[in-house]
This record gives C-alpha cells, sequence and structure tokens, in this order.
C-alpha cells in the first residue's frame, strides 16, 4: 500500500485525504497545530511544524512513506519539493519554481517586464521608499497567502496607514506593490500533461465589494465574461507561463485580472488552489482534478482526463464568510435547495480564526443552475 504525507491540515488538505484513502492509499499529515479537519480523518497525524524539513524528513523515513505533497498552501509546496528533490520521491515541479510562486517579487522579477500578461511592480523594504508607480495600486506582503495584508491604495495616505500591516504578515519584511488593473478577475485552473496543457477552465472570480484586497465570494463557470478572443489570450498565457516556469507536468493555478480582453497574472501557482475548486470543476466538466493530481504523481497515469464531458449548466462555489473572534452559528446562513455539496469548516460555537482579518471562510457551497 502507498503512502502519502500531506502538509498542512486545513479543508483543502482534508479534501486531498479523504481522495487519497478513497484510492486506497494510507494517509500520513503533519501541521504545526492541531486545528484543522484534515487531522481528523487522515490515517495518522504528528505535530510538527512543515516548515521543519528535517523533523518532516525524519517522519517520512520512519513511516517509510513514498509521497510527500500538499494542495492549496504556497508555503507547503516549496517544502515538498525540496524534500522530494532531496529524497528522491516524486515531484511535478523543481523547489525553485515553486520558491519563485511563492514570492512575489520574485515572481514579478522572474517574468519581468517584457513578458506580456506581467503587470508593472515596485518592491519595498520601509515605507520611505520613493514610490515610482502611479495611483491606485495593490499592495501586498511579498510571500504570504490567502490574502493576507492585500489592500488597495488610493493615495499616500492610505500607504502611510496600511504599509506595515501588509510587512507584518510578510515572512521575508518585504512589500509589493503592483500596478491596479481596472477589470474583472478570473480564475484558471489547468492541467499540464508532457508540456500540453490537456485542461483548462475559467472561472468568474467574484469578490465582496466591501472589501479591498480580492476577498473571494464565488467562483462561477461558466465565466460570463469571456468571449473567443479571451479564451485564445488565456491559452497562450498559461501555456507561456508554463513553459517559462518549467512546468511540464502537474496543475498550475492562476488569479487573472482582465483588462480589454488582456490576460494579467496577478497570482500563479504549481498547485491546485485553496477554494476547492476541484470539487465545483468535477460537477462542470466530470474530471477530478484532485484525483488526477494523485494518479498522475503516484502512478503516472492520467486517465482521469477521460471523464471530460461538454458542460451544459452553470455551477457556483459560493462561500460562507464572516469576521473573525465570533463564534460560528451556522443556523445565520440559509443554504439553497439547489445545493450539490456543501461543508462546515467548524462546529457551532467554535470561534473563528483569524487568517486575512477581515472576513474568514467557515464554509462553502456548490449549487447547479441549469441553462
Amino acid at each position: 500500500m502507498k503512502k502519502v504525507l500531506v502538509l498542512g491540515v486545513a479543508a483543502v488538505q482534508m479534501d486531498a485525504i479523504l481522495q487519497l484513502k478513497e484510492m486506497g492509499i494510507k494517509t500520513y499529515a503533519c501541521a504545526q497545530a492541531n486545528d484543522g479537519p484534515g487531522s481528523k480523518v487522515a490515517d495518522h497525524f504528528e505535530l510538527i511544524n512543515f516548515i521543519d524539513e528535517d523533523k518532516v524528513i525524519e517522519l517520512i523515513n520512519n513511516q517509510e512513506i513514498d509521497c510527500v505533497y500538499s494542495v492549496g498552501s504556497d508555503i507547503a509546496m516549496p517544502i515538498s519539493t525540496a524534500i522530494s528533490e532531496k529524497m528522491g520521491l516524486p515531484y511535478f515541479v523543481t523547489s525553485r519554481t515553486a520558491k519563485i510562486c511563492n514570492n512575489k517579487n520574485q515572481m514579478r522579477d522572474f517574468f519581468g517586464n517584457n513578458f506580456k500578461g506581467n503587470v508593472r511592480y515596485q518592491i519595498l523594504e520601509n515605507s520611505s521608499t520613493e514610490i515610482t508607480l502611479d495611483y491606485p495600486f495593490i499592495m501586498k506582503p511579498s510571500d504570504s497567502q490567502g490574502q493576507r495584508g492585500v489592500r488597495l491604495i488610493n493615495n499616500f495616505s492610505e500607504f502611510s496607514s496600511h504599509f506595515q500591516e501588509s510587512k507584518n504578515y510578510s515572512r521575508s519584511g518585504l512589500v509589493i506593490i503592483e500596478e491596479y488593473v481596472t477589470g474583472p478577475e478570473l480564475s484558471v485552473n489547468a492541467y499540464v500533461v508532457d508540456g500540453e496543457v490537456a485542461f483548462m477552465v475559467p472561472s468568474d472570480r467574484e469578490v465582496w465589494p466591501q472589501f479591498d484586497g480580492g476577498l473571494i465570494h464565488k467562483h462561477v463557470v461558466p465565466s460570463k465574461i469571456l468571449n473567443d478572443e479571451l479564451n485564445e489570450n488565456l491559452k497562450d498565457l498559461v501555456f507561456r507561463t508554463a513553459k517559462k516556469l518549467g512546468v511540464v507536468n502537474g496543475p498550475l493555478y492562476f488569479q487573472i485580472k482582465i483588462s480589454n480582453n488582456e490576460p494579467y497574472i496577478i497570482e500563479v501557482t504549481p498547485r491546485l488552489d485553496g477554494c476547492h475548486m476541484w470539487n465545483l470543476l468535477k460537477y462542470y466538466t466530470g474530471v477530478n482534478l484532485i484525483k488526477l493530481t494523485f494518479e498522475h504523481l503516484l502512478f503516472e497515469n492520467t486517465d482521469e482526463l477521460k471523464n471530460y464531458k461538454e458542460p451544459n449548466s452553470e455551477y457556483i462555489l459560493e462561500f460562507i464568510c464572516e469576521v473573525p473572534h465570533k463564534q460560528v452559528d451556522y443556523s445565520e446562513y440559509t443554504i439553497p435547495s439547489n445545493v450539490l455539496s456543501t461543508m462546515n469548516y467548524y462546529n457551532n460555537g467554535d470561534f473563528i480564526r483569524p487568517i486575512n482579518g477581515k472576513l474568514e471562510k467557515i464554509g462553502y457551497f456548490i449549487i447547479k443552475n441549469n441553462r
């Protein structure tokens, strides 16, 4: 029986653990705290901070684990790939690629100003640095995830007020400011096989309008803004990005802004997303991206792609969100009658942990609307 170690125990890692168990794989999980649902469903849980590579390697050796991986975590990806490189375990991308995508200033530098789809940017170590971008711009930590410390900055006063907040979320102490692209947002889930983009689905990314920084509310497929020209431009961007990053096999996830049918990269990462999009896209296309990822990684099997079907309905993944530091009460929320799938991240009465500090995900549901 194969053994897989999943780094992290959040709800997205629980998705991976449950899929692995369904495939007959023995599952292990580790995290610095036993505070996520993944630890409850894994066959074995170890209280290990996964950024401690030596401790993770010790666990892998002691348990004779065949593969280490993660879902939805930029922090975990460079660690899992570095360990896999050292130990001869299977992996899709190099640790260098994973590190580039985990660090926003490295990502912008890597693509460079001549890469079509990259946005203008500036890296700041302190708030006294002269700003060369025009207002408004997006300010974010260089190496965090989950929309932590992300702000839309309209003027110098807002920059001065919020700079330290963004810096506090940055492990490197660096802040990046990026040209603000006006226009709708898309997510793109793609999958690469032998250097070819074998799967690509854009989805409308609807955010909470009362919060800046792009806090996600809904993902909608099919995209309402997609047209033939934009679709071709997206395919071109996904292919060029995969080639530039050296992604020959495995998943790619993009957060993209659209302006005049031109896509601009906000985030790109060589992993499955952190929004349970595999579940939405399984209903929409018939392809289970988590299953595909692990079958490909463990057995070099991509037969899951054969399950693709032409979509004929609208599907929506909507997050249930609440402010942090309060008790959860799911009775306050009404789930539609046409729900296909739902998940609560907490038990009633639990206190909501701060992640982005503004509006936290406490669950989600998926609905289908016939067209």
